[in-house]
């Protein structure tokens, strides 16, 4: 208890403290704000559009504004004394047209084939000025250099305030000094305007941050969808989509997922037959129809039953005769969901065309701001005054003139709804000029307005029960007595519905008892109402959205309507819905989105950090993106049924389009690092996602036959997570110690394969192990990859960075156990049989496949180490020092295991007789090098006779060893070699210098 009171305690004090630093600092402010408003002689004022800015200008200068040209001709300039700041100043008024910079990714990101769409969560973006917002940028900084303080008149929403904050930008950047000043008001009215030039205050970063994240979220999640997915399907599906856009929004997808959710819902309706009693009655010219109280029942039988027994004794009785008064609420004070809804339904007018007029209508100063939330007018707002405005016109002017004669005077139903900012939509001033739709949208809101604070309708209605063989039935009439509200809202239907008088007690004799069958009826398409109504319950959009995202679907082809104006969704659409529910991701359910709008409001409130919000949505997008990546197939699965069979691609293509996982994060730039496959061959190498500004990259040398990331991470090396590698390595490029198959860490941790994979890039920091951190991690060694079952290989030997040596010494005989026959570069050897007359005719022996090493073993005799003839040859290798030892990745110039070296020690090319002749056809070893640069190094290449034992270094120690018989001696060290002459130009056929490929006598 002592606990509890305490807290409380504290957090009074905390509060009582908050509160005072509050109000000094807005004495701070008011203090600095009246010193420097004797500085302020020119004010310029900004607002939304030019309609807005011109019926500002109107009401400040009573119309008497000087108008002039700005640098773009939509946008004019305002000029007029006023009164603000306790002094006479000049206000300079003039507009832009909605957002004045845009959101866009940086240059290298900006082409659709320019990255993988992946890395779009990532890529970095910018704010610019569009090419069409150049001019109003333009007038702005000519303005504002002229002007002391700068005062926004934007709309006071999200969008509103984010604009402002634009213009800001804009202004400060050529007038640091310039002091900033927000308007707050809801309608273009003398009062709302006045009011507003008295209460100025500070613009609201919050609420302008959450449109910025908002922004860059639609931007980057939207992006990096619709890359993928047009993409994609147009490679599929090429007769359907092969031009069309496939977009992807965040909010367009559950709107678009509502649509479907109502078709499905209606396809898989299965109608059920029932069955119900009804009595009919006949007074004189009134025929009464009573009504079951079981509604209806779905045995028949059962009703079957009740029925006979009804027939059976069909005298009624009347058990009561109820009267009670009956009221039809009058409407609640308009938002801008149930504008959009009712303008929907009564005016058929779509979202998107009411949206656009009643922003006019506002710019006009014909209604209050369109976009609000509140449904509950402020008790400080006049609205006698309103009422008596519209007293003028000759078709509701006697109701408004009634209302104004009500006891209690205008007197408003209260919903339960206030985003604090705009009061419910009601008109400002009377016309009877306008024309067409905005005629219409401006006369229901007028009608809405004055039906809402006026009267309910009132009706008496009368339920007369009887009673059939125990089984009850009623009838209901209504009078109604005044119809107040009705008589101004003939969008609400109330209508008397006559009942002769019953008394309680009396029995009648029915004119017929009826046993009527019917089914149940599936649901109807979801109309626009319904749409806007499921987007607004489910949190998707905002009231200033739902317009957007419904014409969005409609204009991609997702969806369409029918005649009676209901939302059918197309093929399209019915397939990207169906795909990517199948993956597991509910894409098209509305939880993501709602979530994230809830972010949204917790930030403009200031209850959450921008970057925190931007940086949870972004991650969680990211992973949904590339699971739905991975399991692309379940989306052409899907869309095969609407857009017939998918197109066949091939295995190159099929890799371009999968998206790559991160397997670190790269040393130099922080961003992820991810597999690649190179232009030319089969083999990968690690690039990061910044290039071409990082061009850190990890190449696999040939070595490495196969590389794949593996779902274990390093719990060693930062930052993390840096997965582990699976490697498979070719045989004979590894030491005999290691195994060839196994996964290894490549963050740093493990010297071996630091050393077998040359990793340079870790070197750039100075630090061969971690990255960001101050220290080296304890080495670790990559650990051998489980059997693999099916099929059943064989276990991967296990690998010991330090070997104990053998008791005979420092060499060790490796014996392969494998059955096939490998020659000296660790491939299988190709099988031949000798064709040419002699003694070895028809005898089988082993070669080299590839022809580039001089392995030979005759197939008929075991080998000369005395290993059985199924197997390789046996490897004699000097233990190597795992400190000493050379970079395996690269090069190994000290023994070249497997390869026929010319005199040069460099590796012998393979080159084909092209002269006719007797060796035409047939191959050969020479030197790489140029002819007046050739070491005169030539071997036929299967002119190989094997030693009695095939012994080499291994290429692991310093020194190196000697090279037995089976090739030419090797020729002078590198380090002795002449300086290399200039590289003249050779045949692109023959690669021979003196003639081009023009001329070349092969071609």
């Amino acid at each position: 208890m002592l606990e509890r009171l305490f807290g409380r305690y504290l957090l009074r004090s905390s509060l009582q403290r908050r509160e005072v630093q509050r109000s000094f600092c807005a004495a701070q402010r008011t203090e600095e704000m009246m010193r420097h408003q004797g500085q302020i002689k020119r004010v310029l004022c900004v607002a939304e559009k030019n309609d807005a800015a011109k019926g500002i200008s109107e009401i400040m200068s009573s119309g008497r504004f000087r108008r002039r040209e700005g640098l773009s001709k939509f946008n004019k300039i305002y000029e007029y004394e006023y009164h603000l700041f306790g002094q006479n100043v000049t206000v300079t008024m003039t507009s832009v047209s909605g957002h004045l910079l845009a959101l866009e990714f940086k240059a290298p990101f900006q082409k659709w084939y320019s990255c993988n769409p992946v890395l779009l969560f990532d890529a970095e973006v910018e704010k610019y000025c569009p090419d069409n917002m150049i001019q109003i940028k333009r007038t702005l900084e000519k303005e504002a250099r002229q002007c002391q303080a700068l005062v926004i008149w934007t709309d006071c929403d999200r969008e509103g305030e984010n604009i402002g904050f634009e213009i800001i930008d804009v202004c400060k950047a050529v007038k640091p000094n310039l002091q900033v000043f927000r308007a707050k008001f809801s309608e273009i009215t003398r009062n709302s305007i006045q009011r507003a030039c008295e209460t100025l205050t500070d613009p609201d970063s919050n609420i302008s941050d959450a449109v910025d994240v908002r922004q860059e979220l639609d931007l980057r999640i939207g992006a990096s969808f619709t890359r993928f997915q047009t993409l994609r399907l147009q490679k599929i599906f090429p007769q359907s989509l092969a031009n069309q856009l496939i977009s992807y929004g965040s909010c367009q997808f559950p709107t678009l997922g509502f649509v479907v959710e109502r078709f499905k819902a209606i396809q898989s309706f299965i109608p059920e037959i029932f069955y119900k009693i009804t009595v009919l009655h006949e007074m004189e010219e009134d025929v009464v129809e009573f009504s079951w109280k079981r509604n209806r029942l779905f045995n028949h039988t059962a009703c079957l039953v009740l029925y006979q027994i009804c027939m059976e004794d069909p005298i009624a009785t009347i058990t009561s005769v109820t009267s009670k008064p009956k009221s039809k609420w009058r409407p609640l004070p308009l938002d801008t969901v149930e504008m959009e809804k009712l303008a929907s339904r009564k005016l058929k007018i779509n979202a998107k065309e009411t949206m656009k007029i009643a922003e006019k209508l506002y710019t006009q100063g014909y209604i209050s701001y369109p976009r609000t939330e509140t449904n509950i007018f402020p008790q400080n707002l006049a609205l006698a005054p309103l009422v008596e405005q519209q007293t003028q016109s000759p078709v509701w002017g006697a109701f408004a003139q009634q209302v104004l004669g009500q006891p209690e005077g205008p007197n408003p139903r209260q919903g339960k709804k206030s985003d604090q900012a705009h009061p419910p939509i009601h008109p400002t001033k009377y016309s009877n000029t306008l024309q067409g739709n905005e005629g219409r949208l401006y006369e229901f809101i007028v009608r809405h307005f004055l039906a809402c604070v006026s009267q309910d309708a009132l009706g008496q209605e009368t339920v007369v029960d009887i009673d059939i063989a125990q089984e009850k039935f009623s009838a209901s009439g209504l009078m109604i007595i005044a119809r107040n509200y009705l008589d101004v809202y003939p969008y609400d239907k109330w209508n008397t519905k006559l009942i002769p008088v019953y008394e309680q007690g009396a029995r009648f004799q029915p004119s017929a008892i009826e046993m009527v069958d019917g089914q149940t009826s599936p649901p109807q398409l979801l109309t626009e109402a319904d749409l806007i109504a499921l987007m607004e319950k489910h949190g998707i959009g905002t009231d200033a959205t739902h317009a957007e995202h419904i014409e969005t679907i409609k204009s991609r082809m997702y969806v369409g309507l029918t005649a009676d104006q209901r939302f059918l969704p197309g093929e399209l659409g019915m397939g990207l819905v169906e795909g990517y529910n199948s993956m597991g991701y509910e894409m098209s359910k509305p939880n993501l989105r709602a979530e994230l709008e809830a972010d949204l409001k917790l930030v403009s409130e200031g209850r959450k950090d921008k970057r925190s919000v931007l940086r949870h949505h972004l991650q969680k997008y990211k992973t949904v993106f590339i699971e739905s990546s991975r399991k692309a197939k379940k989306l052409d699965e899907a869309l095969s049924p609407y857009l017939g069979a998918p197109q066949q691609i091939t295995e190159e293509e099929q890799q371009d389009m999968e998206i790559p996982l991160p397997i670190r994060k790269c040393p130099q730039c922080g961003r992820d690092m991810v597999m690649k496959k190179k232009r030319e061959g089969n083999s990968k190498f690690l690039s990061c996602v910044g290039y071409p500004e990082c061009k850190t990259a990890v190449w696999f040398p040939d070595t490495v036959l196969e590389v794949s990331r593996d779902d274990s991470v390093c719990p060693s090396c930062q930052p993390r997570p840096v997965h582990m590698l699976k490697f498979k390595f070719r045989r004979g490029s590894l030491p005999p110690m290691m195994p060839l198959e196994f996964v290894g860490c490549i963050g740093g941790c493990d010297e071996t394969l630091r050393e077998v994979l040359d990793l340079r890039y870790l070197q750039a920091g100075g630090s061969a192990g971690r990255v960001g951190g101050p220290h080296t991690p304890v080495p670790r060694h990559p650990r051998p990859i489980p059997p693999r079952d099916p099929p059943p290989r064989p276990p991967v030997p296990s690998w010991n960075p330090q070997p104990q040596h053998p008791p005979n010494g420092g060499d060790v005989t490796l014996d392969t156990s494998s059955e096939a026959i490998v020659c000296n570069c660790g491939q299988d050897a190709l099988l031949l049989t000798v064709r040419k007359d002699g003694p070895n005719h028809g005898r089988q022996f082993y070669k080299c496949n590839a022809g580039s090493c001089n392995f030979f073993l005759w197939a008929d005799q075991p080998s000369q180490q005395g290993a059985p003839q199924s197997r390789g040859p046996h490897l004699q290798v000097s233990q190597p020092s795992l400190h000493s030892r050379p970079s395996l990745g690269s090069r190994n110039t000290s023994g070249h295991i497997g390869q026929t070296m010319c005199n040069c020690n460099e590796t012998a090319v393979v080159r084909t007789v092209q002269k006719d002749g007797p060796n035409k056809g047939r191959t050969f070893h020479t030197c790489g090098k140029f002819r007046d640069q050739q070491c005169g190094f030539f071997q036929w290449a299967e002119e190989n006779t094997p030693p009695p034992g095939i012994v080499f270094d291994g290429g692991f120690n310093e020194g190196g060893g000697e090279r037995k018989k089976g090739r030419k001696a090797v020729g002078e060290a590198a380090a002795n070699r002449p300086p290399a002459a200039k590289r003249p130009r050779t045949c692109g056929i023959c690669h021979m210098p003196g003639h081009t490929r023009t001329t070349c006598p092969q071609r």
